[in-house]
């Protein structure tokens, strides 16, 4: 259109009525541009990585099996090492690879029927999903073969990577690590995973912003089990979030209408069953049955070189694979080894769009264990007790925890709870949901999961931890919490613990006459309650705990109708002040002074790098967990605890921050090794960029396929 006339041009009534006629036309103009960017934006014309200044890939796939190809090769580029090393151990070949240290760790993965188990897998996979995993595997081996200078002559040996040994490592991780693991089945009674977590989903009516907010906040060892942040955008996906190294797919993530995290929840899906041995079998319901046997060569390198090869035979009974133990000999049930579509359900969590779409996935029960997170941009939030939890005929949960009578099959489960049967709340009248590894009966207050209605076997009654109070005091003071606060609150090294014993701990040991309990007196009366890197008092008051009993120590003991003020009160002060000056006489004669500031003490340690820590063991009730290992200086290092968090606000945009505190990579001289740990350190998270602009405006490297 052309105007020609400059009076009517500049006429004020003309230029509205232009505009009028105009508007519709500008309108379509400015929705196809929208359109046209956002179909861009989700499908690509070609793969390629961008990679950002923190090493975090954002995978860009023009299709599902281009991003799947892309996130093998990010994954291998940025942990290829241990990558390898992951998946030479999930074969149960470890010891062939890399020698004796290795042969219990393949003969726990024979015995589980691992890599037998991956083949049925990748065969039940629908044809799609099935070469979405054939993608990851590709990537991994092209990224290999173009950088082999870049891999470890030791690791190479496991290349080329199958898809079966995706599958493998998946179930080693899942099944074979956190559901059971070796050491829980030495300490039957104390089914316990090598990990924990905090999560948090805030509701609209409890955020400053009239948002949902997510935290996602996991802890796991800083060791093999190491996170991994990126970004994967393709046709019907565009999902932020993290991963276990080894997994093609992200499985804690939020996109723009919705994100979850997981915990170690309270769950329990193994069990060791006692056998009666008798003429070569075992009884079962009053007869004698054989085992089914199954034998393996394995093969062991030997310090020249050379491999020694011995055959290991594993055993099973009706119950499962047997296991030897001194005095007995045990068989293992283990939920979840016909749940073969784990990996489509994260993926298909990270594609849904709303809480129905969710719901739904999560129906499919593929994910074995985990408290399910979530919140959305409709300001829905949900705590789910996810898993695969047996139908169990009697028995509470502590009785499901010890051995199990294995001559009848009264005691063997042979079903799973479904989807309805769960324990989850949505939407409480509280606003807000918590979970730091404590039953589901706690997850908010007033309660809303009655332990009551659910069998006694579901979950335990109790205690709740300390770390698990301090989650829920903190959300449950605040009644309008700002993302900021969020952040802050997430970093709290408060102890829960000294608030309850503390002062009556220091009023007893001011009442001696001893002047070195006296002086700890003091110390512990002049700190924080904290563990920053500059507290003084922390070093004393943690030694202190390290002596202490928790069954005896408390006056009032833990009690459901008071799940967040007990325990309370020392039962016992004059052993609690002995105690005290033992430990004062510890750290003074170690340090050479009371009130070492913890950072002093605690350390952060990764190459050149040496910061001072903070926070601390999750039993203190601190929220912000770093576990640590002894140096052999008379200093800790951390080994573990806070890895990836992720601060995730469902405004238009989202606003996200997040940190994987050892960096993204552990490659050997990448740059991405430890770079984020001055942040750690200063208890700071990094922008989450998520927007091509964003990407390119803190761009390190483009890969193109």
């Amino acid at each position: 259109m052309f105007f020609t006339d400059k009076t009517k041009l500049d006429s004020p009534l003309c230029w509205q009525k232009q505009f009028r006629r105009l508007l519709p036309f500008l309108l379509s103009i400015i929705f196809t541009l929208a359109v046209s960017s956002q179909s861009i934006s989700s499908a690509p014309k070609s793969t390629e990585i961008l990679w950002d200044t923190y090493g975090i890939p954002h995978i860009y796939g023009s299709n599902a099996q281009g991003a799947f190809k892309a996130f093998g090769w990010a994954q291998t580029q940025s942990h290829a090492n241990l990558l390898l090393r992951l998946y030479g151990q999930a074969r149960g070949k470890a010891a062939e690879y890399w020698g004796e240290e290795y042969i219990d760790s393949d003969k726990w993965v024979l015995t589980m029927g691992v890599p037998k188990r991956a083949i049925a897998w990748y065969k039940a996979q629908n044809p799609a999903f099935r070469s979405y995993i054939d993608a990851f595997a590709d990537g991994i081996n092209a990224y290999a073969k173009e950088h082999r200078n870049l891999i470890d002559d030791e690791v190479e040996v496991v290349l080329p990577v199958k898809p079966e040994d995706v599958l493998s490592h998946l179930q080693r991780l899942l099944l074979f690590t956190f559901v059971v693991n070796q050491g829980s089945v030495a300490q039957v009674s104390q089914h316990q995973s090598p990990a924990a977590s905090n999560g948090w989903a805030i509701a609209p009516k409890r955020s400053a912003s009239g948002k949902a907010m997510l935290l996602a906040n996991p802890h796991l060892p800083w060791g093999d089990l190491l996170w991994y942040e990126a970004q994967i955008t393709a046709p019907g996906i565009d999902a932020y979030g993290s991963t276990l190294v080894g997994i093609p797919v992200l499985a804690i993530a939020f996109n723009d209408n919705l994100g979850w995290t997981h915990t170690v929840n309270t769950h329990d899906g193994w069990d060791a069953y006692e056998l009666k041995l008798q003429n070569n079998g075992y009884l079962f319901d009053g007869k004698v049955r054989p085992f089914e046997t199954a034998s393996f060569p394995l093969k062991v390198k030997q310090k020249n070189g050379s491999l020694r090869e011995q055959i290991f035979t594993v055993k099973s009974s009706v119950h499962g694979p047997v296991v030897s133990k001194k005095d007995s000999t045990l068989a293992l049930r283990v939920v979840g080894q016909d749940s073969s579509g784990v990996l489509a359900q994260w993926w298909d969590m990270a594609r849904a769009k709303n809480l129905n779409q969710f719901q739904k996935v999560l129906q499919r029960l593929q994910l074995s264990m985990f408290t399910v997170m979530y919140a959305d941009r409709e300001g829905h939030i949900m705590h789910l007790f996810n898993g695969q939890v047996p139908v169990r005929q009697q028995g509470d949960f502590i009785y499901w925890q010890g051995i199990i009578p294995g001559d009848t099959s009264k005691t063997l489960w042979t079903k799973n709870h479904p989807y309805q049967d769960l324990p989850k709340v949505i939407d409480p009248a509280s606003g807000w949901l918590q979970n730091a590894n404590d039953p589901p009966w706690t997850t908010t207050s007033p309660l809303a999961i009655k332990a009551n209605d659910y069998p006694p076997y579901m979950a335990p009654r109790g205690p709740m931890y300390f770390r698990a109070q301090s989650s829920a005091r903190m959300l449950a003071e605040d009644e309008s919490i700002s993302f900021d606060e969020m952040v802050a609150y997430k970093h709290s090294t408060r102890m829960e613990l000294a608030e309850r014993i503390l002062d009556e701990l220091i009023g007893a040991a001011q009442q001696q006459q001893d002047e070195l309990t006296r002086r700890a007196a003091h110390v512990l009366a002049a700190w924080d309650r904290k563990a920053d890197a500059d507290s003084r008092g922390a070093v004393l008051f943690s030694f202190w705990v390290d002596a202490i009993d928790f069954d005896t120590v408390f006056k009032t003991p833990w009690n459901e109708k008071s799940p967040f003020k007990t325990p309370d009160g020392l039962a016992d002060p004059q052993s609690a002040v002995k105690a005290l000056a033992d430990a004062a006489a510890k750290v003074e004669k170690a340090y050479k002074k009371l009130d070492i500031a913890w950072g002093d003490v605690f350390r952060l340690r990764s190459g050149n790098l040496d910061l001072p820590a903070n926070g601390g063991d999750g039993d203190r009730g601190i929220f912000r967990v770093v576990n640590y290992a002894p140096t052999g200086d008379g200093r800790f290092q951390a080994a573990g605890g806070d890895s990836y968090v992720a601060a995730v606000e469902f405004s238009q945009p989202v606003k996200a921050l997040a940190l994987i505190g050892y960096g993204n990579s552990s490659q050997p001289n990448s740059p991405h090794v430890s770079d984020q740990l001055p942040l750690f350190a200063r208890q700071q998270l990094r922008p989450v960029w998520r927007t091509r602009k964003e990407i390119t405006a803190h761009l390190e490297e483009r890969k193109a396929f």
